[in-house]
């Protein structure tokens, strides 16, 4: 598994450039449908004449809780690209939708999972602290993570949830850091302890490869 070292993104719109910049070869020329786009940062960068985004808060094109649905309401085809980056972890439904965002592409889907592990470990082991996203509030959340999974977890995942004729490129980042300290890590555990225990997020990239 291939793991990338990334900046601490601190805001939405800087994982957003981020994404841009690293697979920008998908978003050249093509019609975007961004699931779960939340504000549509993306929507400046690759322009709003090919950009549709859709979501039930934020600025979305196209207003849609998607846990109220199984599919979603485009045609088969119907876009170049589509992303799904950091929802499906939000949704019951995260097996349909997963499966519905390849019927909505001719040619790219690019789909990410965070690691739940990461955060939660040195809180669990210490028994204090708060784990986002998966803790008590008086207040309901409006939004919250649905599934609790590790980067092992969710890289077999979206290893296998893609159709016949699309091929998939997975790497995980994780954030900077001392490079001492990496390379301590790495020396310590094998690939999977580390990846599951300091690894981010999961990042899968398909590409239709079916040959005609």
């Amino acid at each position: 598994m291939k793991i990338k070292v990334v900046p601490v993104f601190s805001r939405r719109e800087q994982r957003t450039e981020w994404v841009y910049k690293n697979y920008k070869e998908i978003f050249l020329n093509s019609k975007v449908l961004d699931v779960g786009c939340y504000e549509a940062p993306l929507r400046n960068i690759v322009g709003k004449e090919s950009y549709t985004g859709v979501d039930f808060v934020g600025d979305p094109d196209v207003k849609i809780n998607l846990e109220d649905i199984s599919v979603l309401p485009f045609a088969d085809g119907d876009f170049e690209t589509v992303i799904c980056v950091e929802v499906l972890e939000h949704l019951d439904n995260i097996h349909n939708l997963a499966k519905d965002l390849f019927r909505l592409s001719r040619k790219n889907v690019l789909i990410s999972l965070p690691n739940a592990w990461r955060d939660a470990r040195v809180k669990v082991e210490r028994g204090r602290g708060e784990i986002a996203h998966y803790g008590l509030p008086l207040v309901r959340p409006y939004d919250r993570h649905k599934w609790f999974f590790n980067a092992e977890d969710a890289a077999s995942f979206l290893g296998d949830i893609a159709p016949d004729g699309w091929s998939c490129e997975l790497i995980t980042t994780e954030p900077e850091r001392s490079k001492v300290v990496m390379k301590l890590r790495r020396f310590r555990y094998s690939e999977w302890s580390y990846i599951n225990r300091y690894c981010q997020t999961v990042w899968a990239k398909y590409e239709f490869s079916l040959n005609e």
